[in-house]
């Protein structure tokens, strides 16, 4: 159960590699979580940032799970949930894809369309459902901005994104009333590891399309990102901008006619 000040006891977290999930658990084990399940596909990484999530004091394990195998979720993650209770999932997996790449290959864009999307609804509802029977808990899903106005560098993503957000923020209006709390964060574009790493030939006009976002004052880190989730945990936000000005500069772009959408450097 939550604490006092509503920080979890326990956490859940899909997509086990992340940086934002791992600077939330960070955080969270800094305010007493003392349980963190690391969920994702075996690897090296997935069992460092475990081992390093340890050394913070907390009684970490990690699950097999695959975004992609829609079929294994409810197994996976229900035996979770008969471990004890959880009071925070934090779906937190994804892939940007490769635009580029993936205009080419179509089946390279459904891999992103499966991963961000209909991998999240069916981790999703089986994390929701189990969340219900306990009668308590927060779902917190990461969006993002890519998805509140869809842009021609990275459609494919962004279309993913929107579907998901829209199924967050249904997914809460069923649940609300039922003690389990819903919430959609919308990080803007995130300076990661990932950004950093050399572009390939391929990349480079993906790349080039992101980079004056990746520099703009809107740009996030991880580390902001995990700070407002914990804010938005506690004042039992539905929805987190990060940054909160990104609400008010997508709220005007929400409304430019598209032929000029097509002209803006966003």
């Amino acid at each position: 159960m939550k604490d006092a000040f509503g920080a979890p006891q326990s956490l859940l977290v899909l997509g086990g590699t992340s940086q934002i999930a791992l600077a939330t658990a960070r955080r969270l084990i800094a305010r007493r979580t003392r349980t963190v399940w690391l969920a994702g596909r075996p690897s090296p990484g997935l069992e460092s940032a475990a081992a390093e999530l340890r050394t913070r004091g907390a009684d970490v394990r990690t699950v097999d799970f695959d975004a992609l195998d829609s079929e294994s979720h409810e197994t996976a993650l229900g035996k979770i949930f008969t471990e004890g209770d959880i009071d925070m999932v934090l779906l937190a997996f994804g892939i940007a894809g490769d635009q580029e790449r993936d205009e080419e290959e179509p089946l390279s864009a459904v891999r992103v369309a499966r991963t961000n999307y209909t991998g999240a609804v069916s981790a999703g509802l089986v994390c929701a459902g189990a969340l219900q029977e306990q009668g308590h808990g927060s779902l917190v899903v990461l969006s993002s901005v890519a998805g509140e106005r869809v842009r021609r560098a990275d459609f494919i993503y962004g279309s993913s994104k929107a579907g998901l957000d829209a199924f967050t923020q249904g997914l809460g209006d069923a649940l609300y009333g039922t003690g389990v709390h819903v919430m959609v964060v919308r990080p803007g574009v995130v300076r990661s590891a990932r950004a950093a790493r050399p572009a390939t030939p391929r990349h480079t006009a993906a790349r080039f399309a992101a980079a004056p976002l990746e520099a703009s004052p809107l740009a996030t880190t991880p580390d902001a990102v995990a700070a407002a989730i914990v804010t938005g945990l506690r004042r039992r936000s539905e929805t987190v901008w990060v940054p909160g000005s990104l609400r008010v500069v997508m709220s005007a772009l929400r409304h430019v006619p598209r032929p000029l959408f097509r002209r803006l450097p966003v």
